[in-house]
């Protein structure tokens, strides 16, 4: 692989590996990318602000959204087949990294869903700041090189619009009286 982001990638990467950022609370941010980790959190707003709100259409947006992403990470690791840093190496299929878009699609979603039942910026605030942790994480334990996470965010970003579209979408037909569907 080769390209004008490798270098300044692999030293970035290197440099944030070799930190005095503390290996426990990394390991901890890096497994809140884990499926088993940030599916139930999604599972558990799905169940309460369907709950709260009657409304079944964000869940099944939600669902679907959360169910592109290894749809569409596996086929992208596999087709690009980047090496992994250091500890990982010579393993490929590391852009775009898994555990950040798992993470930024599933605590994402939970935002959107959340916006139904509180109207408070703070959860899309405390999720900027989960997501870029998850990522730090992934890259100060030797997970992942830099590039991986912020290619991962970017697909999450064009996912989460694309929820938040249809979501918005639904409410609005909801509220003003037009029948769904």
């Amino acid at each position: 692989m080769d390209g004008p982001l490798l270098a300044p990638d692999e030293r970035l990467g290197d440099a944030t590996r070799t930190s005095a950022l503390p290996a426990g609370p990394a390991e901890f941010f890096a497994d809140l990318g884990n499926m088993s980790v940030a599916l139930p959190v999604l599972a558990l707003t799905l169940a309460y602000v369907t709950w709260r709100t009657r409304q079944w259409f964000p869940a099944l947006v939600a669902l679907v959204t959360m169910a592109l992403v290894p749809a569409l990470v596996v086929p992208l690791q596999a087709g690009l087949a980047r090496p992994g840093p250091p500890p990982m190496a010579p393993a490929t299929g590391f852009f775009p990294s898994g555990h950040t878009a798992t993470a930024a699609v599933a605590y994402g979603l939970c935002v959107l869903l959340l916006r139904a039942v509180f109207r408070t910026r703070a959860t899309a605030h405390g999720c900027v700041v989960v997501n870029a942790a998850v990522g730090l994480g992934l890259v100060r334990q030797g997970y992942h090189w830099p590039v991986d996470v912020v290619g991962s965010w970017c697909l999450a970003v064009l996912l989460l619009t694309a929820a938040a579209w249809a979501i918005s979408r639904s409410r609005r037909r909801s509220s003003s009286g037009t029948p769904r569907r």
